[in-house]
This record gives structure tokens, C-alpha cells and sequence, in this order.
């Protein structure tokens, strides 16, 4: 299985960036997908998550109503669609996937099978 994060970059604040994880070697609608993000001295906090079915996605309280997720099971790729961005966005953005994760550990990143490398997002003018 491999994850392959990117669309970081540098932005201003305000400014947008949608970040894209592809999943290879895997049965992609059968895993739920989670982004995660971790600032430079800080611990990994979640984002948002994509479940495998029909329902509401997660957003963790500091991205909803500027952030999106969206899933293309013909590209095998989730989106993060971030808007409105700010400052203390700034972080390596992490996807992440498992197969068996249950909605009240989507937010705990051990519970995780497998991780992408990451992608930079710095948001300063």
C-alpha cells in the first residue's frame, strides 16, 4: 500500500490550496482516509476524515467551514480542499488510511495501518 500526498505549497493568508493523496495497492473504497497535519514543535492533530460510505465527513473544529474533503474512487485519490487559510495552518499535511477504523478513532493517528510522506503547507504573507 503507498499514499502519495501533494499540492502544499506557499500561500498567503486567505489564499487557498487543495492537497491530494493517492492510494495505490489497495481496495480504495474500503478504506477510510484521513488527513492529519503537525506543526514545527507541535504533536499531530487530526483534520478532516473520508469515511468508505455515504455520511458525513469529520472536520476537526479548528478547519470546518474552510475546509473539504472529497473522495474520486476512479483516481483512487482524496482532496482536501482548504480555504480561507491562515497562519497557523501552516504544518506538513499527512494523509493516512485503514480499512477497520471505527468512527470514534478516526481522530487518534495510531489507529492507522498505513501513512503518506507528507506535504508542506506554509501560509504567510
Amino acid at each position: 500500500v503507498q499514499l502519495q500526498a501533494s499540492g502544499g505549497g506557499l500561500v498567503q493568508p486567505g489564499g487557498s490550496l487543495r492537497l491530494s493523496c493517492a492510494a495505490s495497492g489497495l481496495t480504495f473504497e474500503n478504506y477510510g482516509i484521513g488527513w492529519f497535519r503537525q506543526a514545527p514543535g507541535k504533536a499531530r492533530e487530526p483534520v478532516s476524515f473520508s469515511r468508505t460510505s455515504d455520511g458525513a465527513p469529520y472536520y476537526a473544529p479548528a478547519v470546518k467551514g474552510r475546509v473539504t474533503i472529497s473522495r474520486d474512487s476512479a483516481k483512487n485519490t482524496v482532496y482536501l480542499q482548504m480555504n480561507s487559510l491562515k497562519p497557523e495552518d501552516t504544518a506538513i499535511y499527512y494523509c493516512a488510511a485503514d480499512q477497520s477504523i471505527i468512527m470514534s478513532s478516526i481522530t487518534s493517528s495510531q489507529y492507522y495501518d498505513y501513512w503518506g510522506q507528507g506535504t508542506l503547507v506554509t501560509v504567510s504573507s
